[in-house]
This record gives structure tokens, C-alpha cells and sequence, in this order.
């Protein structure tokens, strides 16, 4: 049978399930077992339209259940346990959990994965703010609101080929296809040179030392000169971004004094997936080319939410469009940035394709998903593996709590 025929053959069923599940249960509640008529007529009218919903969720929660509950479950349980020569399984308690914690490989993906939990967030939602706004005041904005989203419709192993082709390296005597070795050989160490690698990046790991610390002090500001009363279940988050902003800002200005006193090897080509601790951020590109054009969709359409009378008045009282842009515009959709932030917090925690398409975790690259893959698939130690699965799962639940609060307080 050809595939063609077999998803055809599919949906069909599927759909003939599904319409013929709702009317069946339907007619068998209405007419057998809470028929409207009768001297319960009412009664059994209330009592059917209260089943009913869960009549139309029942086919959701069968499938939540057998693809997500029971698959968290079994996770706990293998994470608690250990295969034996047998076939079987021993309870081990949590020997797998100090096993992975004495693992040198899982602390490195553990602060790989913060490292890309405060980077890409970060700069996907300030490049696609910075999109939408800009987009929307030229003629031809559509078109590159359409080119920035590109990205979106490739997949993350076709984005990490991509790039590992922009990050390609020959042989010194063989002409180079990566456009980044190209570019690189084109400087020789004179003064173009110094400018564009030392001078231009000190400058801009500087500014984004002060843009950190711009924001840190925004959150802390309230703790350190309070105006009024500061809500008691922000003040861990407060000082974590605080946390955060110091250790950003720590490594940023290591990295402007390191980059000035380095000697840049000019005229090598470079193995740039190699660097330590830089070739996280070659990686992280990926993922900030491409989670930048869902910012800029989401981050669009709430900056065309925003009532024109409040900008107008804004305007009348002399704001420039930097005033109007950070305290007008950005504080209305506040609660959209965070929903933005959160959902490609999400993806970073999970993120595997692209770590394992380009550098396959070497070379001090390695990522929970990456380091799970590699206990489950090629070490066979589902124990391990499995612990580390839950660790992810506990990453991303409190997110996901904090977007269904979030969710609901809007609604209210």
C-alpha cells in the first residue's frame, strides 16, 4: 500500500472517529441515558448538559493521558531503577540521580543550558521587538516582516546545516566555503583589522554590559529604593535576574579585557565549532535566527494593539520616539514580552537538533537533551538517562506554571 493511500486511509478514520464518536455519544446520552422526556424531563436536561463537555474532552484526556501522564510516570519509575543482566529491572532509588551528579558531562550541560537560558530568550525577544517596531514604519515592511520569519518555516536540522556551512573550515591551502573564514582571512592585522576585531567587539560586549546592568537595576531598583509596598512572590525572581545580571556582566567585561590582550592568529582559518566556551554562542545563533521572526510576529501585533491616544498624548507632552517607544509602548505589552520570553525559554530547554547536528555535544557543547540522548541511545543506561529527562521536566514546569498563571490572571 502506498503511503499516499495510507494517510488518505488515516484521516479518513480519524475523522469518521471522531464525527461518529461526538453523535453516537450524544444520541446515546440525550435518548438512552438521560432522555429528554418524561416527568424527569428537566432534570435529566440539566444532568446531560453537564456530561456533556466532558463528552467532548474525553478523546483529549484519553490522549493527554496516554501521551503525556503515563510517559512522565513511566520516566519517574525508569529513573529509579536499573537494568540487570536479565532483561530486568532493580529499584536503585536514587543512585541514578548521584551518579549523574558526580558526572563532570552533566554539570557542563546543566550551565551550557542556563548559559542559553539567559542568552537566546534575551536576544530573540529584543532582535524581534526590535522588528516589529522597525518593520512597521517602512513601505516595504511586510516583505521583511516575511523574510525575517523565513527561518521559522525551516527546520532546526536544516538551520543547523545551514550554519555549520557558514562555519565550514578547509585546509589553509584550499580556498574556503565558510563565509565566516572568508571574512576572517580578509583581515591581516593592520588597522581595519584591530578596529573591526578588537575595537568594534570590546565596544559592543561594553554596551551589553551596561544594557544588563540597565536591566538589572530595573528589577532591583524597587528592593534597593522602594516607592511602595513590593510584592512578596517577586522579590526571588527580582534577585535572581540580579543574580543573572551580574554574572552576564562579570563575563562580559572579562571577555572586552581578554579580546584586548589577545594576539588574533590572522590569515589561519579558523574551526570555529571548537572554541571552548565561544562556540555556545555560534550555536546559539541558530536558534536566535530563527525563534527572532516568531518574536517579531507576536511582539507586531501587540504593538498594534496599543491605543493611538495614549502615544498622541505622549507626543503632545514633547516625547521623543525613544520615550514613546520604551515608556509608552513596551510597558502596555509587557505581559506579551513575558509570554514571548517564556515560550522560547521552552524551546532552549529543550533544545537537541541543533546541538546535536553541529557539534554533537563535543568540545564543551554538550546540553541536557544532547546529554539524555546520549545515555538513553548510545550508552543503553535508561536509568541515568531517564533522571536526567525528569531534571529537564522539572526546568520547564515552573515556565509553564507561570504562563498558565499569567494565562488565567488575563482572563480575569
Amino acid at each position: 500500500m502506498s503511503p499516499a493511500l495510507q494517510g488518505l486511509i488515516t484521516i479518513i478514520i480519524g475523522v469518521g472517529g471522531c464525527v461518529g464518536y461526538f453523535y453516537f455519544s450524544n444520541l446515546f446520552l440525550d435518548k438512552v441515558l438521560y432522555p429528554a422526556s418524561g416527568p424527569n424531563a428537566g432534570r435529566n436536561i440539566n444532568r446531560a448538559n453537564m456530561i456533556r463537555p466532558w463528552l467532548f474532552l474525553m478523546p483529549a484526556l484519553i490522549a493527554l493521558t496516554i501521551y503525556l501522564a503515563y510517559p512522565v510516570f513511566e520516566t519517574l519509575r525508569l529513573s529509579l531503577t536499573q537494568r540487570v543482566a536479565g532483561g530486568g529491572y532493580e529499584w536503585v532509588g536514587f543512585d541514578n540521580y548521584s551518579k549523574m551528579f558526580a558526572e563532570p558531562k552533566f554539570w557542563e550541560a546543566l550551565s551550557n543550558n542556563m548559559l542559553w537560558l539567559i542568552v537566546v530568550p534575551a536576544l530573540s525577544t529584543a532582535f524581534g521587538l526590535l522588528a516589529a517596531q522597525l518593520s512597521d514604519r517602512i513601505r516595504w515592511g511586510n516583505l521583511a516582516k516575511s523574510l525575517i520569519f523565513m527561518p521559522m518555516a525551516i527546520s532546526f536540522v536544516g538551520a543547523a546545516v545551514i550554519w555549520k556551512l557558514v562555519y565550514d573550515t578547509r585546509p589553509v591551502d584550499q580556498e574556503q566555503i565558510g563565509v565566516l573564514n572568508a571574512v576572517w582571512l580578509a583581515f591581516e592585522g593592520g588597522p581595519m583589522s584591530v578596529l573591526f576585531l578588537k575595537i568594534v567587539p570590546i565596544l559592543l560586549l561594553l554596551g551589553f554590559a551596561g544594557a544588563v546592568a540597565l536591566v538589572a537595576w530595573v528589577f532591583i531598583r524597587p528592593l534597593v529604593k522602594p516607592a511602595g509596598p513590593v510584592g512578596g512572590g517577586t522579590v526571588p525572581l527580582r534577585l535572581l535576574v540580579g543574580a543573572a545580571a551580574v554574572w552576564l556582566i562579570f563575563t562580559a567585561l572579562r571577555s572586552a579585557f581578554g579580546l584586548a590582550t589577545v594576539d588574533l592568529p590572522y590569515g589561519q582559518p579558523q574551526t570555529w565549532l571548537t572554541i571552548p566556551f565561544w562556540n555556545n554562542f555560534f550555536l546559539m545563533i541558530v536558534l536566535v535566527w530563527i525563534q527572532t521572526g516568531f518574536a517579531m510576529v507576536i511582539l507586531s501585533a501587540a504593538l498594534r494593539g496599543v491605543p493611538e491616544d495614549t502615544i498622541e498624548a505622549a507626543i503632545v507632552d514633547g516625547a521623543n520616539p525613544f520615550q514613546i517607544f520604551f515608556k509608552i509602548k513596551v510597558p502596555q505589552i509587557m505581559g506579551t514580552i513575558v509570554v514571548v520570553w517564556t515560550t522560547i525559554t521552552i524551546v532552549v530547554l529543550k533544545v537537541f537538533d541543533i546541538v546535536f547536528a553541529m557539534s554533537n555535544g563535543q568540545w564543551e557543547t554538550q546540553v541536557l537533551a544532547n546529554y539524555m540522548y546520549d545515555k538513553l541511545f548510545r550508552a543503553n543506561d535508561w536509568g541515568i538517562g531517564s533522571a536526567s529527562a525528569m531534571i529537564i521536566m522539572l526546568l520547564v514546569t515552573p515556565i509553564l506554571i507561570w504562563n498558565v498563571y499569567n494565562a488565567r490572571k488575563e482572563m480575569r
